[in-house]
């Protein structure tokens, strides 16, 4: 059954007078007209955020730099020294970050990047998490506690969003790398889903896989870049979107054990072939062998970004609705499920113009996202 379309042609953006200096326009919604304000504008190539309890917001920067911004955001007010190197190339660099679900005794922080290659391992690269303490003068004791096996060249699909389960294990969504068969090799964890403790080891209750030489930590296989993760705010399961070749990006409800599909069933096509229904790989179709996709985009891709649940008080109507940012999109779209059946879809921010990279809830229930252009926007109700 196909989604209800809410709103795909939006109303122009109206601009507002201000007694700021920031831009702001107006966007109507089905349920709201959203006022979207520029709160920085200064970022270099953001990828993740995360709020701090004193609602400063933590931002990675893809060339290294991760900052702590005031808590509205138009601020630096520290730059963050001493991170491991990253291969800041293409669609490496400095990823995501969240925060330990005990931050407020242990003070502990956790961020994904593409890794170099040491010496021997000239011009490869990897997925790599690491943590370390927030303290006044910074971090310390960082360490790395997981790398994505193995190394490859090539400068795309690092994945490389953070969630952390409610048992408190950490999932880590890595990409295949523009390898392709690697998603279902399971002695690599290219193409997976993996689930860690907080020291980096496999977490306890990891699939136990039949086939020789898997990889302990694999929760999941058979995904190709999965940029946006989020846990349903009900059932606690992990979501996640990823990207398709041209046409066929998806948004999964992560099951342990179970095959997503890549690179042997897509809606999508391989690059280079006319866009259509005879192209896709596989036929298209994924059951009964893979798990088949909640929601898809095709015959064009809007390459899917960060992902959220929202659960705030701002958006009463959107109450656990998926918001997602997508990159070619240049949109924020707003799904709503019953169950995993997809019932209506919504395209917001169309006329912004903005690659929407993350997008968070805020300790006010307001929304902010991340755009490549290097913007911190915050959406509200008009009138809020």
């Amino acid at each position: 059954m196909k989604p209800v379309l809410l709103a795909v042609a939006l109303a122009a953006a109206v601009a507002l007078p201000l007694n700021t200096a920031e831009a702001a326009k107006a966007v109507k919604s089905a349920d709201y007209t959203l006022l979207v304000q520029e709160l920085n504008t200064g970022l270099k190539s953001p990828w993740g955020m995360a709020f701090l309890p004193d609602k400063r917001i933590l931002v990675t920067q893809k060339p290294g730099t991760m900052l702590i911004l005031s808590a509205d955001g138009q601020r630096v007010e520290q730059t963050l020294a001493n991170l491991p190197a990253v291969a800041a190339q293409g669609q490496g660099g400095l990823l995501d970050v969240v925060l330990d679900p005990d931050f407020a005794r242990n003070r502990t922080i956790y961020w994904s990047y593409a890794e170099p290659g040491t010496r021997a391992e000239n011009g490869l690269s990897g997925t790599a998490v690491a943590r370390g303490v927030l303290g006044k003068d910074g971090l310390s004791g960082i360490r790395v506690i997981y790398r994505q096996v193995p190394k490859v060249k090539g400068n795309g699909h690092f994945g490389s969003r953070l969630v952390f389960g409610r048992d408190g294990n950490l999932f880590v969504t890595l990409g295949d790398r523009q390898k392709f068969t690697p998603a279902q090799d399971m002695a690599q964890s290219l193409g997976k889903v993996v689930r860690i403790t907080r020291e980096g080891r496999p977490a306890p209750g990891n699939p136990a896989w039949k086939t020789a030489g898997a990889r302990p930590e694999i929760y999941s296989l058979g995904h190709r870049n999965p940029q946006g993760a989020a846990l349903h705010p009900v059932t606690g399961a992990l979501w996640l979107n990823e990207h398709g070749p041209q046409g066929g990006d998806e948004i999964n409800r992560v099951q342990a054990g179970r095959n997503y599909g890549w690179p042997d069933a897509s809606y999508g096509c391989n690059y280079g072939q006319p866009i259509g229904d005879k192209c896709r790989l596989g036929g298209g179709t994924h059951v009964p062998k893979f798990v088949e996709p909640l929601s898809t985009w095709t015959p064009v891709s809007v390459a899917p970004a960060g992902l959220l649940f929202y659960t705030g008080k701002a958006f009463p109507a959107w109450n656990n609705d998926v918001l997602m940012g997508s990159l070619a999109g240049q949109s924020l779209w707003r799904l709503r499920f019953n169950g995993d059946r997809e019932t209506a879809r919504e395209r917001l921010l169309a006329d912004v113009g903005e690659r929407i990279r993350d997008i968070e809830q805020g300790p006010d229930g307001f929304l902010y996202l991340l755009t490549d252009s290097g913007k911190l926007l915050q959406i509200k109700p008009l009138g809020k």
